[in-house]
């Protein structure tokens, strides 16, 4: 399978393609990006987030270049579950923040400059929507270069907090690391690619900074130590129930931040 060739396989930027996993939901949008990071005329490939434990993608994902290297952007199992199999599959190590998601490779460092597959890819730390995330900055992927940016900004919608493991403090310094890359390509691990990830990091802050206000104003009328379902009944009025536990988590990491 050549992945220039599959329908299957988008092309992303200069230095990457992805391929779309089959786990659509209200979290996972359209399903999960797993993207294959090759420089010119590399034969090797780099797989970011293998995704779901299906066996289909997983072929694919193989067949798209000697698999070289495996890197997880964190711990949630629609970018782990099919991290052994892959392993197994290709023999490739797979390399996360997190010990744990580790499978024949060493843990990520932050600042860490990897060569492989004929591309520079720099690990960021960038905790916040967990304590274990990590974005990938590829500064050589076309003029402005591009950053692979897991589930810490998506492509459409915003980021849970999964507090109490991810922490909006945190968040917002990443938003901060993020945002000094400059116009780079933003690259999410759900939703489409977006041109300029410094924009969208200060669109990130304002939203973040109006959900503040929100709860500013309802702690205001409910009171000062008012709790987390009474606070999201107050800010997300018409939440669908589906994805009640996404709000009620983001107002407990916002609560824990102005309450710090």
């Amino acid at each position: 399978m050549n992945p220039a060739s599959d329908s299957s396989f988008q092309n992303s930027s200069p230095f990457t393609r992805s391929l779309l996993a089959p786990n659509p939901g209200p979290m996972s949008l359209d399903g999960t990006n797993s993207y294959i990071i090759a420089g010119p005329d590399a034969r090797g490939v780099v797989i970011v987030d293998p995704g779901p434990l299906d066996e289909s993608h997983l072929a694919a994902l193989a067949a798209a270049g000697t698999v070289e290297l495996v890197l997880i952007t964190h711990r949630h199992k629609d970018h782990t579950e099919a991290s052994v199999r892959f392993h197994e599959l290709t023999g490739a190590p797979v390399r996360a923040a997190d010990p744990v998601q580790c499978h024949g490779g060493d843990p990520l460092r932050a600042g860490e400059v990897i060569q492989a597959a004929g591309v520079e890819i720099r690990v960021l730390a960038t905790p916040g929507h967990t304590s274990d995330s990590v974005c990938f900055h590829l500064p050589g992927d076309g003029p402005d270069g591009s950053v692979l940016t897991g589930d810490t900004i998506l492509g459409r919608g915003t980021t849970v907090l999964d507090y109490p493991d991810g922490r909006l403090g945190d968040y917002l310094s990443s938003l901060d690391t993020l945002e000094s890359l400059g116009p780079a390509t933003l690259l999410p691990a759900h939703g489409p690619v977006l041109p300029a990830v410094d924009a969208v990091c200060r669109e990130y802050r304002a939203h973040r900074e109006m959900r503040l206000d929100q709860i500013r104003e309802a702690l205001a009328r409910l009171g000062a130590q008012a709790g987390v379902q009474a606070v999201t009944d107050a800010v997300y009025p018409d939440v669908d129930p589906s994805v009640r536990w996404a709000a009620e988590t983001s107002v407990a990491a916002q609560l824990d931040y102005l309450r710090a």
